[in-house]
């Protein structure tokens, strides 16, 4: 847990707005909400600790990153800044924005047609779709979804070998994901779980109840 009652960063007042006196003097308000890489002033104004607590934690390995070639500034990217910020139970809105990210894996058109719609609709949710293992893996690592939705039976692979793949990524722990199929028994939906799974969903479902479930699950 970190722990830091000063801040030796300014705000600029808005949510996703810092002015960020970095190690390099730069300063001036930097919009974060699409930063891929930051700061350490930014990482500690996200962070509610002081530039220097940033600093040693950068430099113990508990915060990974990069120096800038030929200097000594520091740099952070946005997915380790995000994985330090959970594990130390600091609030990640005022990076993340509102909108949770949620991964729809369905080879189905009409199925990821019907998710995108409800999920965007809603208006708390960030939506992208894959149709088979191979592209959820690669959005998994792009998007860093807060919930994954997975048919279990996708063109390449099951989904009980994409949920377990994702699991064995300690990066991803906090993931919530839900298999959804019409084709899977008792047996199968034991192993699904086992595999890391948070809930099963059989096919057809109620859009209501199933949106209810996505709710509890990524606030849990």
């Amino acid at each position: 847990m970190v722990s830091d009652q000063s801040n030796s960063s300014s705000s600029s007042g808005g949510g996703n707005h810092v002015t960020d006196t970095g190690e390099d003097g730069s300063g001036g308000e930097v919009d974060l909400r699409h930063k891929q890489v930051f700061t350490t002033g930014e990482a500690a104004e996200l962070c509610r600790v002081s530039q220097q607590t940033i600093i040693r934690c950068f430099d113990s390995g508990r915060l990974r990153g990069f120096r800038v070639p030929g200097s000594r500034f520091r740099r952070i990217p946005r997915d380790e800044l995000l994985r330090f910020m959970r594990d130390n139970n600091i609030p990640t809105a005022a990076l993340q924005g509102n909108r949770r990210r949620v991964l729809v894996v369905d080879d189905d058109p009409n199925i990821v047609e019907l998710f995108v719609d409800v999920l965007t609709r809603d208006g708390r949710y960030e939506v992208k779709t894959a149709a088979s293992g191979y592209d959820a893996g690669v959005l998994t690592e792009q998007f860093n979804p807060d919930l994954l939705i997975l048919d279990y039976m996708l063109p390449d692979i099951n989904g009980n070998v994409v949920c377990r793949t994702i699991r064995q990524n300690p990066r991803f722990r906090n993931m919530k994901i839900v298999i959804v199929s019409g084709v899977v028994k008792q047996d199968e939906i034991e192993t699904l779980l086992a595999a890391g799974a948070d809930d099963f969903v059989k096919k057809p479902f109620n859009i209501e109840k199933l949106m209810a479930r996505i709710e509890q699950l990524i606030e849990a």
